[in-house]
C-alpha cells in the first residue's frame, strides 16, 4: 500500500503543482467597477487592481482560488441516538479529530485523518440534545422520571437490551414522545451554552473553522425530512435564541418561519440544507401537494424553500442521492451506493416513491415548478457530509468508522445490524463511506464559507478531495482550456458552479469549462460528464448524460456510450494500481442539443478509476471472507452544483 501511495502522491505532486489552473489569476482588463464575479460584488479597489495587471499572476485576485474542505453533518455524544449506540466522544474531540490530531475512539482505538480537515459543522440533534449524556451518566433530576429511569438501566445492562433500548429512544424521539424533563429549557439553554463556547475555542479564522450548527429531525410518520442549520454568526450571535426542535413542530414551513424570526430578531444569517430523500416516503420534493398541508403548492412555498435551503446534501453514509436507475436506466452510473429499501418509519419503499427523492429529479422538476409557481424551490447546490454519529468525519475508504459507534472497525462489522426501519435492516455492509463537502471561498473563516454556500459555489464528493472546477457562459473556446490559469477565463467569460447563466447573446449555444485534478491520496480519474436536464414546450423534463472529457484514447461505441476504463484493483491486497486513468483532466464542451426557449441546468460528475471499497481493506485486515454481494470495489465520484439556463422572456 505504502508503494502505491507513494507514486500516487508522485504523479499527483508533478500534476498538481502545474494544476495552479485551478486557483486562476486576474479579470480582464475591462472589467467594470462594481460588476459581478460568480454574484460576488466587487469593491472600486479591487476593480483598479484589475486595471493594473501586475507582472504576478496572483496578485489582485477578487475571487475564490482555494477549496476548503468540511463536513456539514457530524454529531457527536450530544445526539441522543449517537450517544445510545456507545458514542463517547463530545464536539471537543471532533473539532481535534477534523483538525488533524490523533484521538481514541469510544470503543479505544487510535486513528487520525491523513489530512486535516479545514472545517467543520458538529451537528447534533437539537431535540434532547446532551441529554443521553446526562441519562447514562445517571442524573438524579432526569431519572425521576419512570420512562428515562428505564432507559438508564437499560442502556446499562449493554448488549441486545440497550440496542433495543436505543430503538426504544429513537422512536419517541421520532414520534415527538419525549419526556417533559429532556424539554426544560434551561437543560437546552445549558447544553446550547457549553456546544457554543467550545466551537469559539476550536474556530481559528484562517486555519480551521468551527462553522456552528445543528440538525432539525423531522421524522413523523417515518418520514425523513431531516434539515441541517447552519450559521453564519459567532456564539454572541447564536446564542440568543435556542435551536429549533421537532417538539415545537415537524412541518419544514415552521422551520423556515423559525429561521426567519432568528434573523429579524438576532442580525445573524443562516441557511438551512436537507438530507436523505432517499428515506422520505417520497415527500422530499414535492411537486403537487405541499406534504404538511395536502394543499396544492404554492407560489409562497417554492420562494421561501428556495430562500432557505440553497444547498442539498447529496452523498452520505446513508446512501447516494443524486440519481436512481429507475428513474435514470440510461444512465449506466445511477446505481451508486443506493439505499432504496427502507424509510425511517413502517412503510416499504415504493418505486412511485423515488421521484421525490433524489437530486437529478428534484432539479428537473423544480425547472416545471418554476413555470406553474414562479420560483424554482429546488434550485438547490450539492454538498457531500458524513452523517457520521461517532464523533469522527471519516469518509475515507480506508480509514472509515462507520455510521455510529456500534459498528467501529471489527471482524463481523460488515454483517452487524446498522439500524432497523420498521420491517426492514440494515446491515454493516451496506454503509457507504461518503462523503465530503469542497467549498470555493477566498478565506477559511465563518463568514466566507457560509457566503460560498448561499451562492452555492460547492460541490459533494464521496470522499476523495479531488479539485474540480465549473463555469458556464457563451464564450469560452478550447483555447481556455490549455491555460494553466482557467480561472482567469472562467470568471471573466461566465460564471461559477452554482450560477445563472448570463442573457443568451443571438445565436449562441452555452459552453461550459470543467476541469478536475485527482486526490494525491485517491485513484487516477476515469472522466468528467456533464448532467443536462431541461424542460420542453410540453412540460415534460428530460435529461441527458454527455462524456466531455475522458482518460486514454477511449472512443464512444456505436451506442455513444465510453467503454470502461478499466480495473486496477487487487481485492485481496486491498490495492490498485494508477496504472490507468488521467491525473487531470480538462475541456470546453458546447451543449450539441441546446433548444434557446427550453429552461435548462448543467453540472459536472466527475468519475475515479475504481478502487477498493472500505469491505475490501476490512475483509484483509481481518482476514474475513464475506458474501458475493458485499461490494469489494468503489469508484468514487464529485458533483458539482448546477449552472442554469432561463430563456428571455
Amino acid at each position: 500500500m505504502k508503494s502505491k501511495r507513494n507514486r500516487s502522491a508522485l504523479l499527483s505532486a508533478v500534476s498538481v503543482v502545474g494544476l495552479l489552473f485551478m486557483a486562476g489569476t486576474t479579470m480582464a482588463a475591462d472589467q467594470k467597477i462594481g460588476g459581478q464575479v460568480g454574484e460576488m460584488s466587487l469593491s472600486a479597489d479591487d476593480a483598479g487592481l484589475f486595471k493594473k495587471r501586475s507582472y504576478s499572476p496572483y496578485a489582485g485576485r477578487s475571487f475564490p482560488t482555494q477549496v476548503f474542505w468540511g463536513d456539514t453533518h457530524l454529531h457527536t455524544s450530544n445526539s441522543l441516538d449517537a450517544r445510545a449506540f456507545g458514542a463517547t466522544l463530545g464536539p471537543e474531540e471532533a473539532y481535534r479529530f477534523a483538525r488533524g490530531e490523533e484521538v481514541t475512539s469510544s470503543h479505544g482505538v487510535r486513528l487520525k485523518l491523513s489530512r486535516p480537515l479545514d472545517w467543520l459543522v458538529v451537528a447534533d440533534h437539537s431535540d434532547g440534545m446532551g441529554a443521553m449524556n446526562e441519562i447514562v451518566a445517571g442524573n438524579a433530576e432526569l431519572l425521576r422520571d419512570p420512562t428515562v429511569k428505564d432507559w438508564n438501566e437499560r442502556l446499562n445492562v449493554g448488549g441486545e437490551t440497550a440496542l433495543m433500548a436505543t430503538m426504544d429512544i429513537i422512536t419517541k424521539f421520532s414520534g415527538g414522545n419525549i419526556p417533559h424533563v429532556l424539554l426544560d429549557d434551561a437543560f437546552a439553554k445549558s447544553i446550547w451554552e457549553r456546544y457554543l463556547k467550545t466551537a469559539e475555542a476550536f474556530n481559528e479564522p484562517g486555519r480551521f473553522t468551527a462553522m456552528i450548527g445543528y440538525e432539525w429531525t423531522s421524522t413523523e410518520g417515518g418520514n425523513n425530512l431531516h434539515r441541517n442549520v447552519l450559521y453564519r454568526d459567532g456564539a454572541e450571535t447564536a446564542r440568543k435564541m435556542l435551536p429549533y426542535t421537532t417538539t415545537e413542530s415537524f412541518n419544514p414551513e415552521d422551520l423556515w418561519k423559525w429561521m426567519e424570526r432568528y434573523e429579524a430578531e438576532t442580525g445573524g444569517e443562516i441557511l438551512a440544507l436537507a438530507h436523505n430523500g432517499n428515506m422520505s416516503n417520497g415527500i422530499m420534493f414535492p411537486v403537487e401537494t405541499n406534504p404538511a398541508t395536502g394543499e396544492p403548492l404554492t407560489g409562497s412555498y417554492a420562494e421561501t424553500r428556495a430562500k432557505w435551503e440553497p444547498l442539498y446534501e447529496a452523498t452520505q453514509i446513508k446512501g447516494d442521492g443524486e440519481a436512481h436507475p429507475f428513474l435514470s436506466p440510461n444512465d449506466e452510473f445511477a446505481n451508486y451506493e443506493t439505499w432504496d429499501k427502507a424509510n425511517l418509519g413502517p412503510v416499504l419503499k415504493k418505486p412511485e416513491m423515488l421521484q421525490y427523492e433524489y437530486a437529478r429529479e428534484a432539479l428537473k422538476n423544480g425547472l416545471k415548478l418554476e413555470a406553474t409557481l414562479g420560483t424554482n424551490p429546488y434550485k438547490f447546490g450539492m454538498v457531500g457530509s458524513t452523517d457520521s454519529h461517532t464523533g469522527l468525519s471519516t469518509a475515507e475508504e480506508e480509514n472509515f468508522f462507520g455510521k455510529h459507534s456500534g459498528v467501529e472497525p471489527g471482524p463481523q462489522r460488515w454483517e452487524h445490524l446498522v439500524g432497523e426501519f420498521g420491517p426492514l435492516r440494515i446491515v454493516g455492509w451496506e454503509m457507504a463511506a461518503s462523503g465530503y463537502a469542497g467549498v470555493w471561498a477566498r478565506e477559511n473563516t465563518r463568514e466566507a464559507l457560509f457566503d460560498a454556500m448561499k451562492r452555492k459555489e460547492v460541490y459533494a464528493t464521496t470522499g476523495p478531495r479531488m479539485i474540480v472546477r465549473l463555469f458556464g457562459g457563451w464564450e469560452f473556446t478550447a483555447e481556455d482550456a490549455k491555460t494553466r490559469l482557467p480561472a482567469e477565463a472562467g470568471y471573466s467569460k461566465g460564471v461559477p458552479m452554482g450560477g445563472d447563466l448570463t442573457p443568451r447573446p443571438e445565436g449562441k449555444a452555452p459552453s461550459f469549462m470543467v476541469a478536475a485534478a485527482k486526490d494525491p491520496y485517491s485513484g487516477n480519474l476515469d472522466r468528467i460528464q456533464i448532467v443536462k436536464g431541461w424542460l420542453d414546450s410540453d412540460g415534460k423534463t428530460h435529461e441527458k448524460v454527455y462524456d466531455v472529457v475522458w482518460s486514454g484514447d477511449r472512443t464512444p461505441g456505436a451506442d455513444g456510450k465510453l467503454p470502461p476504463v478499466g480495473n486496477t484493483v487487487d481485492v485481496a491486497g486491498a490495492t490498485w494500481s494508477n496504472s490507468i486513468g488521467a491525473p487531470e483532466l480538462i475541456t470546453v464542451w458546447t451543449d450539441p442539443d441546446f433548444d434557446a426557449a427550453q429552461k435548462a441546468f448543467y453540472y459536472a460528475r466527475v468519475l475515479e478509476i475504481p478502487t477498493p471499497r472500505w469491505t475490501a481493506y476490512d475483509a484483509k485486515r481481518y482476514g474475513v471472507e464475506m458474501p458475493k454481494e458485499v461490494p469489494m470495489t468503489t469508484q468514487e465520484r464529485a458533483y458539482t452544483s448546477p449552472i442554469w439556463y432561463t430563456p428571455a422572456s
